[in-house]
C-alpha cells in the first residue's frame, strides 16, 4: 500500500463570488479523476470584490449592472446560467429579485483565524457554510450576529469568535494578506494555486484542473 500523495491547494476568493464555489466544486471533482490517492489540503485566502460596500449592502442585480455596465436583462440571464452551472456541480444558487450583496471583511477575518487555530478542514467547513448562508439562505454575512451564529454552528467558540472579529491585529494581518495577493497581480477570483507554484485563474472545468494536477505529479516523479 502506497502513501497518499500530498497536494496543497490555495484558493484566493470572496464569499460573495459565485464562481469561487463553482471553482471549488470543480477542484473537488478533479481530485476524483486522478489515479492514485491524493491527500489534498485546501486553504482559503481573502479577497474583497467590494471593499467599499456600505453596511446595508446593495441590491445584487443593480450592483452587477452598475459595476459591469450590463443591463438588468443580461444580469438575469447570467444568474440563470449560474444556477444551471451550480446545479451541474452540486451547489444550489437561490437567486431572487431582492437579493443583496455585502461587504465580506469580517467573514475573511473569521476564516483567517479559523485556519490558524483549527486548520484547513475547519476553515473549509466554515467557508462552505458561509457560501450556503449567502447564496442559498440570503443571510447578511456582513452582520456580526449572523457570522457568530454561523461560527457557532461550526463548533467555534462564540466569545472567541466575537473577540477575533473585533481584533485590530487580525484586521491588519488580513489587510496585509489581501495586499500580498494583489501584489501578485491577482485582480479577480477565484485564483487557484496548486502546490504553491501553479496558479489557475477562474472556475475552470474539472478536466482542466485534473490536467494541472497530473502535470504537477509528473514533474515531481521526474525530479
Amino acid at each position: 500500500m502506497t502513501d497518499a500523495l500530498p497536494l496543497r491547494i490555495d484558493i484566493v476568493s470572496d464569499v460573495v463570488c459565485p464562481w469561487c464555489i463553482v471553482g471549488y466544486k470543480q477542484v473537488e471533482k478533479a481530485l476524483t479523476q486522478i489515479a492514485g490517492d491524493i491527500a489534498a489540503e485546501i486553504w482559503w485566502h481573502p479577497f474583497e470584490l467590494n471593499p467599499n460596500m456600505p453596511p446595508e449592502g446593495e441590491n445584487t442585480a443593480e450592483h452587477i449592472a452598475r459595476k459591469y455596465g450590463s443591463t438588468l436583462q443580461q444580469g438575469a440571464a447570467n444568474r440563470q446560467r449560474l444556477k444551471d452551472v451550480g446545479d451541474s456541480v452540486g451547489f444550489a444558487f437561490n437567486y431572487t429579485q431582492g437579493m443583496r450583496i455585502y461587504n465580506t471583511f469580517k467573514a475573511h477575518k473569521l476564516l483567517s483565524i479559523t485556519a490558524n487555530e483549527r486548520g484547513w478542514r475547519a476553515q473549509t467547513a466554515l467557508k462552505l457554510a458561509l457560501f450556503e448562508a449567502y447564496f442559498h439562505d440570503h443571510r447578511d454575512i456582513s452582520d456580526e450576529t449572523v457570522l457568530l451564529d454561523i461560527a457557532a454552528a461550526q463548533g467555534l467558540d462564540l466569545a472567541a469568535s466575537a473577540a477575533w472579529i473585533a481584533d485590530d491585529a487580525l484586521t491588519q494581518a488580513v489587510r496585509a494578506e489581501q495586499r500580498q495577493w494583489t501584489d501578485h497581480n491577482i485582480t479577480g477570483v477565484p485564483a487557484i494555486i496548486f502546490d504553491q507554484k501553479f496558479m489557475v485563474p477562474g472556475a475552470q472545468s474539472a478536466e482542466t484542473f485534473a490536467d494541472v494536477i497530473r502535470k504537477i505529479l509528473a514533474k515531481r516523479a521526474a525530479a
